[in-house]
């Protein structure tokens, strides 16, 4: 056998946040003595290797949160499964330089991650904050027009774009002819763009790859938040089913132009004329976890949204003639994934994914008339739409902190 110097040893775990219970993304473990790190992945996941016997100063970081620091001798693979405090406390201000990462060492180039927190501050159309308008703010972004949300990537066109919501491709993102986007900001805990380089495990798009992640649930209180604005009300709800063990999440968004414009068309229409509108999108989201045992963990995730817009009218004519029509259109999205995370041992991180989505389109016009008892009506519809299924699995293999090894089939 070796000097002890020549064996290694590996320190793997989760890092949350310590309130609510999140998988914090991209977060940051470092040990001051050797300079090696490593950062979670998009489950929250760790793993760092380093000799044995070396004594660890390990710092575990996050934007917007308190770091935490752990020092131990490593004598064998350690699970450490962190809980990082957001920061309230105001430090001196330093002004620091740092070495900046070369290009041609970076594993991913053009990705750009942006936090909700500061998409939800951005100024937004009529009070409804968007994702999508926010990344047209980012460089080599455009927008297709003023108001519009198709994101136009290094020239590409909109359906160029891949666009994912917790790993499920949506077919249609655009709410009221493209003026807000499907994407609840309150339902949303990561947002990331690829804009170039695309890894093989997006298939094939050609402009850009949208990654957008739903929260988890509050794993620790029951917590709930909503907002009224001009034309839309939100409402998302979170807490623990089982506390530690498993949480859900469930947010909605309805406009309700219709409703404010019923009583305004009701005192103006003249006698014998009935119009009633219904035009409004909505959206649902809802997300439950649970934890089997530190190794596997269970999610569901669900995206449900439509907008409709229909009309009924119907005018009262002489010798109770009439004249009566219908005409409408509604599109609108379903997503479901169910993903099975499982950490095969301290190095080895395994996701399988089943995933389900569908655009629906529908048009449909009637109309009937009577006059002197002769009655006539006519209806058509059209409808169209996509079925998607799709399976998955990919690994996340650390070997040491110099190699990030990713690989699955699909």
């Amino acid at each position: 056998m070796g000097p002890l110097s020549a064996q290694k040893y590996t320190i793997s775990g989760y890092v949350k946040d310590s309130e609510s219970g999140e998988d914090l993304i991209s977060a940051t473990v470092f040990d001051a003595h050797s300079g090696a790190g490593a950062v979670t992945n998009l489950y929250g996941f760790y793993s760092l290797t380093l000799p044995a016997g070396d004594t660890v100063a390990l710092e575990v970081s996050y934007i917007g949160y308190s770091p935490a620091r752990f020092y131990f001798i490593l004598e064998k693979d350690t699970s450490l499964h962190v809980r990082l405090s957001a920061s309230v406390q105001l430090e001196t201000v330093e002004v620091k330089a740092s070495r900046l990462e070369r290009i041609e060492e970076s594993a991913q180039m053009s990705k750009v991650e942006v936090p909700v927190e500061m998409i939800k501050k951005m100024p937004a159309l009529l009070g409804e904050v968007d994702v999508l308008k926010a990344l047209q703010l980012l460089p080599g972004v455009q927008s297709g027009g003023e108001g519009q949300n198709g994101l136009y990537v290094r020239g590409g066109s909109p359906d160029q774009n891949l666009i994912l919501l917790d790993g499920v491709p949506v077919y249609n993102v655009s709410h009221l002819l493209g003026f807000f986007s499907v994407f609840n900001a309150d339902a949303i805990k990561n947002v990331t763009l690829t804009k170039g380089g695309f890894p093989a495990r997006y298939g094939g798009r050609l402009s850009s790859v949208i990654e957008i992640n739903m929260k988890e649930g509050n794993d620790q209180q029951f917590h709930g938040e909503g907002s009224v604005g001009l034309i839309a009300s939100r409402l998302t709800l979170e807490g623990p089913i089982v506390k530690n063990k498993a949480s859900f999440m469930v947010s909605g968004r309805r406009t309700y132009v219709d409703l404010l414009m019923r009583p305004l068309i009701a005192a103006t229409q003249p006698e014998g004329v009935s119009f009633k509108p219904k035009l409004y999108f909505y959206d649902l989201n809802a997300k439950v976890n649970y934890k089997i045992n530190d190794k596997h963990r269970l999610f569901l995730s669900s995206y449900m949204g439509s907008d409709i817009f229909y009309f009924e009218a119907r005018e009262t004519l002489e010798n109770d003639g009439y004249f009566a029509t219908e005409n409408g259109v509604d599109w609108g999205n379903i997503t479901t994934a169910l993903r099975w995370n499982y950490q095969i041992n301290n190095r080895l991180f395994a996701n399988t994914t089943a995933t389900y989505s569908q655009f629906q389109f529908d048009f449909a016009a009637a109309f009937e008339t009577q006059l002197e008892g002769q009655k006539e009506s006519f209806a058509a519809r059209y409808d169209s739409g996509i079925h998607d299924f799709a399976g998955k699995i990919d690994f996340d293999y650390i070997p040491n902190p110099n190699h990030y090894i990713r690989f699955g089939t699909g």
